[in-house]
């Protein structure tokens, strides 16, 4: 956790659109022209992360899901491939979603590379949703590990959609990995639980005091992603994307906030070592 405060580190949060699709040819179709257009946003001047939402290669749909023995692909796939050659062009980390292929398995992977284009990491979803429009442990596996990336000299932790629903997730994320963000990319459709996501966010963002990007696709039932700093009030509000448009949005990561937010309220070191052993009865 930041005490001192570095560079800001400037992201580029793309609220991309996603046709339907159901082979791979399709999907590689896709990623290409979504490239193009990142490419074309940063016309304005260079960044250090590109971020891109939860299975932003493929159509989030049952149809999709169905498919997957044609859309899947390993970590060194033809996305990464691709977002591989941007990375390296533009000399920035790439973020971006695949259905991952592993064994006989499938997974929600979110997959960083370096600004040389290689491979640094990536993480697979922790908790798959069931519910709404969400049918994912039918198709995919659970993940089982954590994990953190440096870009410009921040540490970044992905979760993905449903993880933000689970605070133990990003408390150990920033109190025991050191995360200095947490980039929640997401593929929020607009079923029952649509109305409650960005309270959830906002809620981590403040807990934790850290910036939480959550990023979503684009479409008509999609959209609405929301960037929260380490405090929200009149003065500091959050980023609030289009409701349905694709959008590329620049957002900067400044630990200055972090630090300054962190020296006014206490909520991490007034924290108890444990909740745990307490009496339930009292003394």
């Amino acid at each position: 956790m930041p005490e001192a405060t570095a560079s800001p580190v400037n992201l580029l949060a793309c609220q991309v659109a996603v046709p339907r699709m159901a082979t791979a040819v399709e999907r590689d179709a896709h990623v290409a022209a979504a490239i193009n257009r990142i490419r074309a946003s940063l016309d304005s001047g260079p960044v250090d992360l590109v971020v891109l939402p939860e299975l932003s290669s493929i159509d989030y749909s049952r149809a999709s899901f169905e498919c997957l023995d044609g859309l899947a692909e390993p970590l060194d796939g033809p996305t990464a491939e691709a977002f591989g050659a941007l990375a390296a062009e533009i000399g920035a980390a790439v973020l971006f979603g695949i259905a991952r292929r592993s064994g006989d398995r499938f997974h929600i992977t979110q997959v960083v590379l370096g600004p040389d284009g290689q491979y640094l990491t990536h993480y697979d979803k922790l908790h798959l949703a069931n519910f709404g429009l969400s049918t994912e442990s039918e198709f995919f596996s659970a993940g089982g590990h954590l994990a953190t990336f440096e870009a410009a000299g921040l540490r970044f932790a992905p979760i993905i959609c449903y993880d933000i629903r689970f605070p133990e997730l990003a408390r150990t994320l920033v109190a025991d990995h050191g995360a200095d963000a947490i980039l929640h990319c997401g593929a929020y459709g607009r079923d029952e639980s649509f109305p409650t996501w960005h309270a959830f966010v906002t809620t981590r963002a403040m807990e934790n005091q850290v910036p939480v990007l959550s990023l979503s696709r684009a479409g008509s039932t999609f959209g609405g992603s929301i960037h929260c700093p380490p405090w929200v009030d009149d003065d500091h509000p959050p980023v609030l994307f289009p409701d349905h448009d694709e959008a590329f949005i620049r957002i900067e990561v400044d630990t200055a906030e972090t630090t300054a937010a962190r020296q006014r309220y206490g909520f991490l070191r007034d924290r108890l070592p444990s909740y745990v052993d307490l009496d339930r009865h009292g003394a």
